[in-house]
């Protein structure tokens, strides 16, 4: 493909427009500490709604020093009965500083016999790694940790 002045135009004009209707990633274009400390509040604001979220009967595992981001092991257990009556209904993990913040939602029923999650995840720099668990009576609880990652997973 040839590169003309005209292409290259057709280019940037594409890709402002992909980002202006939120398909691009916002660390694709620049996105600063302030808008990804509001997108974070925005979206745990949503998942707690108007419950409190409270430590306790959540733990989130992982080592707080990572080499690398590109692969990040996390363990997370609620303590929950898992019964009709009370049992965990989601949990949402968030790095508060990656491009999207929100890496893993899961959803969980009775049937789910625990409440545990592990997974790997991306973390593209070091950053505050935080997990929430909403219960079936709408309460919320929170754990998080402050991770080092040396070499940063997601290209930020």
């Amino acid at each position: 493909m040839d590169l003309t002045r005209r292409r290259i135009l057709e280019l940037t004009a594409g890709t402002a427009a992909l980002a202006g209707l939120g398909v691009l990633p916002s660390a694709a274009v620049g996105e600063d500490a302030k808008t990804r400390a509001a997108r974070t509040v925005a979206l745990l604001s949503d998942f707690v709604g108007a419950s409190e979220p409270q430590p306790g009967r959540i733990s989130l595992n992982v080592a707080e020093l990572q080499e690398n981001g590109f692969s990040v092991p996390i363990t997370i257990n609620v303590d929950s009965q898992m019964t009709n009556d009370d049992h965990v209904t989601e949990i949402l993990v968030v790095a508060d500083q990656n491009p999207d913040p929100g890496v893993v939602r899961m959803k969980f029923t009775p049937l789910s016999g625990s409440a545990t999650l592990t997974t790997r995840i991306r973390m593209a720099r070091t950053q505050m790694l935080i997990a929430v668990a909403k219960m079936s009576d709408g309460t919320t609880y929170i754990d998080k940790k402050f991770i080092k990652v040396t070499v940063g997973g997601c290209g930020a």
